[in-house]
């Protein structure tokens, strides 16, 4: 099964159709004329975050929460969710069982976003929404973890994941895949898809890796008696 590159998941994202819901839900996310010149002008914070870990909203189709949590079925504990955006993966993970379901969202406006859909759907107080920068979140004890993350983030969150998560948590990625990982599993196809990472194995895997490198660095000769 071939993996979608990245431009190809744009190419997507740009031809697909958001509908009304989605368009409001992205203006929300935004926060229109008013915040954006809020967070250039008066929220210098925010410019300090470099351009390729600031994560444009887009909410996530049905489909794509459905792949997300068919890749984390059986699973038990909590969950968390690392850029969650308008809280709709928290809330099915809480419906389908995850508790405590936490999302970890910087944006000010997706968080009040989140609660009031959490208010609507009758969750109030039973999910939780935390506007904190997701690099500095302690994950040390998270079993099933979350991503809908641009691949510039993704990149450099791999390396954080793998030195904090414990050895039996789960990754899922939507929408964009851990550029250096093998997934365990995927769901879906095209821009639907989601691929789900053991952290246990994913550990195992890169160890090998960098044995390999380490034996190819330590005996150059024997790889160009190979070639010959």
């Amino acid at each position: 099964m071939d993996d979608n590159t990245p431009d190809e998941v744009f190419a997507e994202l740009k031809s697909g159709h958001l509908g009304g819901w989605g368009v409001a839900q992205i203006a929300a996310g935004t926060g229109l004329a008013v915040y954006a010149m809020w967070v250039g002008i008066l929220q210098p914070g925010f410019r300090k975050v470099p351009l390729r870990l600031q994560v444009p909203y887009i909410p996530a189709s049905k489909a794509q929460v459905d792949n997300v949590m068919t890749l984390l079925r059986g699973r038990k504990g909590g969950l968390v969710d690392l850029g969650s955006g308008d809280g709709r993966i928290v809330l099915e993970a809480h419906r389908q069982g995850f508790t405590p379901a936490v999302g970890y969202e910087l944006n000010p406006w997706l968080v009040r976003l989140s609660h009031f859909h959490a208010w609507r759907a009758g969750h109030r107080g039973k999910v939780s929404y935390r506007r904190e920068d997701l690099w500095k979140v302690d994950l040390t004890e998270c079993k099933n973890v979350t991503v809908f993350l641009a691949p510039s983030v993704l990149s450099l969150l791999q390396e954080k994941l793998q030195a904090e998560l414990p050895d039996d948590a789960l990754i899922v990625a939507g929408r964009f895949p851990f550029p250096d990982w093998k997934p365990c599993r995927i769901e879906g196809q095209g821009v639907e898809r989601a691929w789900a990472y053991n952290m246990q194995a994913q550990r195992q895997h890169t160890l090998r890796k960098n044995d390999k490198l380490t034996v190819m660095d330590s005996n150059p000769d024997n790889e160009l008696t190979k070639e010959k």
